[in-house]
């Protein structure tokens, strides 16, 4: 699969402009479907106070807005800087169907932005993760799913 250089080009600026006018972080990103884009977003982590407001994820939900569908099947991201492990995830959430980046996560930590911790704690049992996590009520909880499972016009994702 081959991307449109026209496209990253967009990411690209957004990532700067975000930068030079101060509402973010280095990261732009746009969703493309055939040849028109969808949508963009930049990150907006620190002017939103949104520690989830990365490029990829701004960019995704508006598409999603935009096309009044929690799924983005036929779309592509082009982002400026190859996805932290929120956003890849949040990317198979959304169902697109390729990705295409700019810099590298490598290039991202040089810039002070270093996701390696977050992809070595995921390959840590849960019990080995620096923040703890315990499973609590999990015979309760397990209603919710129950309720879903039940539930006869759901909408499956």
């Amino acid at each position: 699969m081959q991307g449109n250089p026209v496209f990253m080009q967009r990411a690209i600026a957004l990532a700067t402009e975000n930068v030079t006018s101060g509402r973010g972080g280095p990261f732009g990103a746009v969703i493309v479907r055939g040849d028109e884009i969808v949508a963009s977003g930049a990150n907006l982590v620190t002017s939103t106070n949104d520690p989830t407001a990365h490029g990829e994820i701004t960019a995704i939900r508006n598409a999603c807005a935009a096309l009044g569908s929690f799924e983005l099947y036929g779309c592509q991201i082009y982002s400026s800087c190859e996805p932290c492990p929120m956003c890849l995830a949040a990317i198979y959430w959304a169902r697109l169907e390729a990705i295409f980046y700019g810099c590298c996560a490598a290039d991202a930590a040089a810039a002070g932005f270093d996701d390696a911790f977050l992809y070595g704690e995921m390959k840590f049992p849960i019990d080995k993760r620096k923040i703890p996590a315990v499973n609590l009520l999990p015979g309760e909880a397990i209603s919710a799913f129950d309720a879903w499972r039940a539930q006869f016009d759901r909408i499956d994702y």
